[in-house]
């Protein structure tokens, strides 16, 4: 461009008062629960403005604050772009500088719902067992310390400081892909809350609602040629856009804190959300066929060479591997939601993965395998053994990620393995001599695989492991068709 182009300002009026406090604002929930949000209050009103709190890095702040918190929502479909200027968030905490005025924020009055995206790994819990952490280093602060770092201690702290000024809890609704999501997280709140005081986990188990969600919209990393591309477009400068596909999902349980009446909540029905008595059916739904193929996707993508999802899917031989899976491996897995054509969910699955305008990494959604696989896949490889189906495909899968988490890939070259077991996966699989060593050690990582999963898996994931090392990608997906 010419000329530096104007800041992004806010069109709408002053931002809106507050009744959500989020953890995690990233860019999923930028570009999905915020326009939700932001949809709901229009059509239907409400004090449902979203204070956003950074648990690590200022930079989500640092970016939106100079633009008054607003952005612009990018989708990206087949046919072009369309953009949406969000207007919802009043403002941006970074919690390791300011931890009080975080637990300030969450436990004003106002606020009735605090909502997260934080990844599996933000909750600092065991992914093989659903407990708590307690041996987790953020978790033993946080026990001991007033000033939380944790997102669990943040929800336990602030609940504490409820309680003792006498009001209603707050809904905590978590965002993050994670199965049976509300009921997990309540879990781990109250196991922290025990330990720290428990006539307050008394509390949040009679007061406090926990409901289960399913979210479903594909979001890729904003690159910085993103946001020049953009500046150029509009003639104004958005240091913090987010881009997503047109699809999107999220199904609710309707369960929030009963003491705020018809306040509780926003009218997210008003803006498409389907609002249910059980998510599971959902949730199972899409972390298998969308989540698991994602996961499955990446790692055997990125070793056959692909660098994004799109260009996986428009390779016959991925192409044929992932309809296999949801056919053979998956759809058989579960019980779908009534009224759900999965067949053709599946279809429209495929079309979401190959849309040319979504360029999402598979490095991307390779990043904390450790914490997605037992999720994801591992939960399928468990009830097809119960059935006594066999998982070819999804075993397959498990093993590319062995690879991957090794550090090099098929040709030699190294990995950038983000992964909070990354150094212990690759010095695990360094030690071993040979393939069925490497298996066996990474097996034995209870964080991730349980005993009795492992030991049935261990003679399939070895022969898939040295198939995938001695014939690549490729060869190894075409022996399965």
């Amino acid at each position: 461009m010419h000329a530096d182009p104007a800041r992004l300002e806010r069109q709408k009026g002053p931002a809106p008062r507050a009744g959500i406090v989020h953890l995690g604002l990233g860019a999923f929930f930028r570009a999905f629960g915020a326009v939700y949000i932001e949809e709901a209050m229009e059509k239907s009103g409400g004090n449902w403005g979203i204070i956003g709190v950074s648990l690590k890095s200022p930079s989500t702040r640092d970016r939106l604050a100079p633009q008054d918190f607003v952005y612009t929502a990018q989708e990206l479909g087949p046919d072009g772009a369309k953009l949406h200027q969000v207007e919802i968030i009043r403002e941006v905490l970074v919690a390791p500088e300011n931890p009080d005025a975080v637990l300030a924020a969450m436990s004003d009055p106002d606020i009735r719902i605090v909502s997260l995206t934080v990844t599996e790994k933000g909750y600092c819990h065991d992914p093989a067992t659903g407990r708590l952490n307690s041996t987790h280093p953020d978790i033993r602060h946080d026990i001991a310390a007033s000033r939380p770092v944790s997102a669990p201690g943040y929800l336990v702290r602030a609940l504490q400081q409820r309680k003792a000024a006498g009001l209603p809890p707050f809904t905590v609704l978590t965002c993050d892909n994670l199965p049976d999501n509300g009921r997990l997280v309540k879990g781990i709140v109250l196991d922290l809350a025990r330990e720290i005081d428990p006539e307050l986990a008394d509390w949040i188990m009679a007061e406090g609602r926990f409901p289960a969600t399913m979210v479903d919209r594909i979001v890729p990393a904003t690159k910085p040629e993103d946001v020049d591309a953009l500046a150029e477009k509009t003639g104004r400068f958005d240091a913090a856009p987010v881009l997503h596909e047109p699809f999107r999902q999220w199904v609710v349980e309707d369960d929030f804190v009963p003491a705020y009446g018809e306040e509780a909540r926003p009218d997210l029905a008003a803006a498409g959300a389907e609002l249910v008595a059980n998510v599971t059916p959902y949730e199972h739904m899409k972390l298998r066929m969308l989540n698991g193929t994602h996961s499955s996707l990446a790692y055997l993508g990125y070793l056959a060479g692909h660098e994004t999802i799109a260009e996986t899917v428009a390779d016959p031989v991925l192409a044929t591997f992932v309809k296999r899976l949801w056919r053979d491996e998956i759809i058989p897995s579960f019980t779908p939601p009534d009224g759900v054509d999965i067949h053709g969910y599946a279809d429209a699955l495929f079309s979401r993965f190959a849309n040319p305008g979504i360029r999402h990494r598979t490095w991307q959604i390779a990043m904390d395998g450790s914490q997605k696989l037992p999720q994801r896949i591992l939960g399928t490889l468990r009830d097809n053994q119960a059935a006594g189906r066999t998982s070819p495909g999804l075993v397959t899968a498990v093993a590319a990620w062995m690879i991957y988490a090794g550090g090099t890939d098929l040709t030699g070259a190294p990995i950038d393995v983000r992964d909070p077991l990354a150094g212990r996966l690759k010095s695990l699989s360094d030690g071993a001599p040979d393939t069925e060593g490497k298996v066996s050690a990474l097996l034995g990582v209870t964080d991730i695989f349980d005993a009795e999963l492992a030991e049935t898996l261990r003679p399939a994931l070895t022969d898939a492991y040295a198939r995938l090392k001695a014939e690549g990608v490729h060869k190894t997906l075409e022996a399965l068709a």
